[in-house]
């Protein structure tokens, strides 16, 4: 039990009460004296201390939540992740992330408020957090998205949008990268076929991409090639941080 609720060495404290949450936390409850013996939790001995420390029984997920606030009463001493995420994976982790944050700060007496992350609502302030975190391949579709804030959904409404958009998008990508390997071979056929420098000049210049592909290519070059690199045997791991006309250079 004491390792599906321990603090991994490094982890952000935000982070580790989601990775409770998620191991069952709210379901285990606990007497004050019975939550003492899991031992050290958090890593941290202000909030270790105050663990356990009302004699009735709890819920883990409660007694975790106070323990923290006890220890930070204050919000602005909590921070979530503070890095951008690289993937639609890291970054439903880091809105449930933030709002975990939003709870350790919740009355623990109002039956009205949500005990599951992905109830609370995504309040703007929550957005705009998420909005920031974002790469920036994402970030001009992200920042145009907008609610009213007493129709705020849910972060599991928004988590399952974003999934949707990551889904759409992905698809848009893979009929881009098809296209432009199509593309691509045809143009190294027409070069590898024509005689003389002049002939082969105009093989390269006569080739144009239709305007939805110049459209695309504009906003996404380096997702395009690293696609198509990848798709074509390159080993990914060599072209990290390298820009984009390195990867460029290695698609033709």
């Amino acid at each position: 039990m004491w390792k599906d609720f321990s603090c991994l060495p490094g982890e952000h404290i935000i982070t580790w009460l989601l990775h409770c949450w998620d191991n069952g936390a709210s379901s285990l409850e606990l007497e004050g004296r019975e939550a003492k013996q899991l031992g050290s939790l958090s890593r941290e001995g202000g909030i270790d201390k105050a663990i356990g420390k009302k004699a009735q029984a709890l819920s883990l997920w409660r007694q975790l939540l106070s323990s923290v606030k006890e220890r930070y009463p204050f919000s602005e001493d909590v921070v979530c992740w503070p890095g951008k995420w690289t993937t639609m994976e890291g970054g439903i982790q880091y809105l449930r992330e933030l709002a975990v944050q939003e709870m350790v700060y919740y009355d623990p007496d109002n039956a009205q408020l949500p005990t599951d992350p992905d109830e609370v609502q995504c309040t703007q302030p929550m957005w705009r957090k998420f909005v920031r975190s974002a790469p920036s391949s994402y970030t001009n579709s992200l920042a145009v998205i907008d609610w009213k804030s007493e129709e705020a959904p849910t972060v599991d409404e928004v988590a399952g949008r974003l999934w949707q958009y990551e889904e759409n998008l992905s698809s848009s990508l893979v009929s881009a990268v098809e296209k432009l390997s199509q593309d691509i071979r045809q143009l190294k056929e027409d070069i590898s076929y024509s005689p003389p420098a002049q002939t082969r000049i105009s093989a390269v210049r006569s080739k144009r991409f239709s305007a939805p592909e110049r459209g695309y290519r504009a906003y996404t070059p380096r997702g395009i090639l690293w696609f198509y690199l990848r798709d074509h045997g390159e080993d990914m791991r060599k072209c990290d941080g390298k820009p984009t006309s390195t990867l460029r250079a290695r698609s033709t």
